[in-house]
């Protein structure tokens, strides 16, 4: 082979080598652009937020003194207080954006006992987004459809129940005391401010032909609050005895007497004030 045609060999070699390695630059970058596009590096989630629910009792705006007959209601009766049981359930918290987020995941019922101060605390399990929220809304009591009769098997809770006859499922709050009956000065007569599920009659105290359910809703007031990304937030739910029996009907024990389960009548005065009994705070 002459050296003319060595040259010609070895030219095309050059340029076959430099062809190839523009082919395999230019499948270095698309395999790079397929990785970048079709699996993009996920951003870091957000840690969740958390809630963490407390609940108090005051009258008159004071740590209530358990068993003292040292109170007296909008309508003159002197009265104390035993002790104060219920069920709170539903509990939706409303974001800004929108959203709102319904409080399920592991329970959606909670059971609040004066005697038990295990009770006076509720470790949300529900993870919640980060933000500001509008308002907080709740059940007081337990809804028709998850009123359930012997849902619980165990105390306290299961001996909150209602008796079957009366409409089954439990109560939704039993607030035990005493009263100065007008007229006495010395001897108190107990009372059961309970409510629960209601009775139409066709003749009392026998024929029972339709229930009432007695639960309802309360949104609380001036219960705007923010939490941030990864926060623990605590709020707090106060229940103000002294407003059962205050706003918007007076109640009077020497009224209705110590047993309401089945007084309709009572039980929607208790229900409707009850819509005035709640007050909020977040720290």
């Amino acid at each position: 082979m002459n050296r003319k045609n060595m040259l010609l060999l070895r030219e095309q070699f050059l340029i076959d080598i430099i062809y190839l390695d523009k082919f395999l630059l230019t499948i270095l970058i698309s395999i790079g652009f397929w990785s970048c596009t079709d699996h993009p590096v996920s951003p870091e989630p957000e840690p969740p937020v958390k809630i963490n629910l407390y609940f108090q009792h005051l009258i008159d705006h004071q740590e209530i003194d358990f068993d003292t007959l040292k109170y007296i209601n909008e309508a003159g009766n002197p009265y104390l207080v035993n002790e104060i049981q219920y069920f709170i359930s539903d509990i939706i918290l409303y974001h800004s954006n929108g959203n709102s987020k319904r409080i399920e995941d592991w329970t959606d019922i909670h059971y609040v006992d004066t005697d038990l101060p295990e009770t006076w605390q509720w470790a949300v399990y529900d993870d919640f987004e980060a933000g500001k929220y509008d308002s907080v809304s709740f059940t007081f009591g337990i809804s028709e459809d998850k009123n359930i009769s012997f849902m619980y098997v165990n105390p306290p809770e299961k001996d909150m129940f209602w008796p079957e006859f009366l409409g089954g499922g439990y109560h939704y709050m039993k607030l035990n005391g005493k009263w100065l009956p007008e007229g006495q000065t010395v001897q108190t007569t107990p009372f059961d401010f309970h409510l629960g599920i209601g009775q139409e009659y066709a003749s009392y105290p026998d024929s029972i032909i339709g229930f009432i359910h007695n639960y309802f809703r309360v949104s609380l007031p001036n219960s705007a609050f923010e939490v941030e990304s990864g926060e623990t937030k605590n709020l707090n739910i106060t229940m103000h005895v002294e407003k059962w029996f205050k706003e918007p009907h007076v109640y009077d024990h020497d009224t209705f007497g110590g047993y309401i389960m089945q007084n309709q009548e009572a039980m929607q005065k208790v229900k409707e004030n009850g819509q005035n009994v709640f007050t909020f705070e977040a720290n």
